[in-house]
């Protein structure tokens, strides 16, 4: 099972990596093209909008996502029957935040409060995919997930620009609308994409979509209603807070620039988190996502015997609620070479990001937005790119594996964690006035605090089992430190020597000594690339 496992998380994690870029790469240029258009006030005030949407989708339905990757007695239908929760809580949860927004000192823009209520649709419509969603993670279908991704993340970008260019041809001011029909096609393309492609796995699997009524195979796997999985949905709870105050630590950055900054400052912040985030979008999410799947199946503990099995005089070794010790050496190999990866990548972010981005940034959107300060900010947010990553496979390590009680733990920290963002943002913004930049490195300080508690919580989990797991062996070697040390003042020297070209000079100063910079570390680190590449294609 794990070797299947295993090779479909690869597959699929590597399927939906391309078809991300591919889809990323039309919208990207659709974007730019957009950004002609739009002012940093305007964009903004969509970043308001996006934060509800996502708001009111992660309060109805994060916890129980989590909870369908756990191991159930009923399977795909009990997870199933659990999703239909988040489609119940939609509607409250969205009402709710929409009356809390437009209760506060919302920005006078035309059309804001439409909009708004477009949106509440919206969350309702993709709510509606979830039976499907857990069909597609429960089958690990992630070429399904690929797909309905791509296609939405396609016609939101269509949806968004074809109003703009229209309200501009026809010269009317239709306010943040394009925005808020762009969400909706998003979640309307999406939900159409699940549900066609996972019908027909239903059919031919012997379950359905719809909720089912179950009945208990064990005394320990008892159904509320005869269709809620008890031991999910007591999980769901515990995670509940937990996802709380998560959504405070991921989401938290959107809701203080939106409360201590300008207009301004929350469209430059946008734009860098954007650019930034582009890259945690397209490869860093898919391998996460695909990851805490991998984990929590090869982690998993085996359901104890069931009174027909202790009666019967059977002589095969009874189940334990310990995983297969293979399985997780596997686990923590897997772990091991993603940070190890991660760590590598971060060298390169470090050295050559800060650079690069503002020159990349007045290519993609113009002088306009690098005046604004824009590029400084982008320049900053390269410091938590490789932070983004590390977190989200590490903390996707821990949703999978961890205990209810190491659950709440985790909750309690993360609740320092909070105030821990909240006085380093007050710092950033307020004593140092450093703006929107302030709140990356915020962010940063956030991340950081993340990856100390999950990178200690898989080291001791492997150490309990009895198994291998060492933190030192995920640092890079120290030649390509080095390196990465000297990397930025090389460019700063070499700044202005290709001057009499322009930016194009200077783009092609930064890609020589990055281009070099990249191979010196690919060869230092040759081995296990190399190696990493072998157990990839087996």
């Amino acid at each position: 099972m794990s070797d299947d496992a295993v090779s479909a998380s690869a597959k699929g994690a590597t399927f939906m990596v391309l078809l991300q870029i591919g889809s990323r790469a039309i919208t990207f240029a659709l974007n730019q093209v957009l950004l002609r258009f739009l002012s940093p006030q305007l964009l903004g005030v969509a970043v308001q909008l996006e934060l509800y949407i996502i708001s009111t989708l992660y309060f109805s339905r994060e916890s129980l996502r989590i909870a369908t990757q756990r191991r159930s007695d009923g399977g795909v239908q009990a997870a199933i029957n659990l999703s239909y929760l988040a489609i119940i809580a939609g509607m409250p949860v969205g009402a709710l935040l929409a009356h809390l927004y437009l209760q506060s000192n919302y920005p006078d823009v035309p059309y804001l409060t439409t909009a708004l209520r477009i949106n509440e649709l919206t969350a309702m419509v993709e709510l509606l995919s979830e039976p499907a969603f857990v069909t597609v993670q429960q089958n690990m279908l992630y070429k399904t997930r690929a797909a309905a991704e791509a296609t939405a993340v396609i016609m939101k970008t269509l949806a968004t620009a074809g109003f703009v260019f229209w309200s501009r041809h026809k010269g009317y001011d239709i306010g943040v609308l394009p925005f808020a029909a762009g969400e909706l096609a998003y979640s309307t393309s999406l939900t159409i994409v699940y549900l066609t492609q996972t019908v027909g796995v239903a059919r031919l699997k012997g379950f359905t979509l719809m909720p089912k009524s179950m009945q208990a195979s064990q005394p320990n796997q008892q159904y509320i209603f005869s269709l809620f999985s008890k031991p999910l949905l007591l999980l769901s709870a515990s995670l509940y807070l937990q996802t709380g105050v998560k959504w405070l630590l991921t989401e938290g950055d959107k809701l203080l620039v939106s409360v201590f900054a300008t207009l301004e400052d929350q469209g430059m912040y946008a734009l860098s988190a954007n650019y930034g985030g582009l890259i945690a979008r397209m490869l860093f999410r898919p391998i996460e996502d695909s990851s805490r799947n991998l984990f929590a199946r090869l982690c998993a503990t085996s359901p104890p015997p069931s009174d027909h099995e202790k009666k019967s005089g059977s002589t095969t070794p009874p189940k334990t609620d310990k995983p297969a010790n293979g399985n997780l050496t596997q686990a923590a190999t897997i772990l091991h070479n993603l940070l190890r990866f991660y760590s590598i990548a971060s060298l390169i972010a470090f050295a050559i990001g800060p650079t690069a981005a503002p020159l990349l940034l007045q290519v993609v959107a113009g002088s306009r937005w690098t005046a604004s300060g824009a590029g400084e900010v982008l320049a900053t947010y390269c410091y938590c790119i490789p932070l983004l990553a590390i977190n989200g496979v590490s903390e996707a390590f821990v949703s999978a594996t961890a205990s209810t009680a190491e659950l709440q733990r985790q909750s309690i920290w993360m609740g320092a964690f909070s105030a821990g963002f909240a006085l380093s943002a007050y710092v950033f913004l307020r004593v140092l006035e450093m703006g929107a930049k302030g709140l990356v490195l915020a962010n940063c300080v956030n991340m950081a605090l993340r990856i100390v508690f999950n990178l200690s919580f898989a080291t001791g989990y492997f150490e309990r089992q009895d198994v291998t797991f060492r933190l030192m062996d995920i640092l890079p070697n120290v030649y390509a430190v080095g390196a990465a040390t000297v990397v930025p003042s090389l460019l700063a020297r070499t700044k202005g020597m290709l001057g009499q070209y322009g930016l194009l000079g200077e783009l092609v100063t930064v890609g020589v000594v990055g281009g070099t910079f990249a191979a010196f570390i690919a060869v230092t680190e040759r081995r296990f690339l190399l190696d990493c590449y072998r157990r990839f294609r087996a």
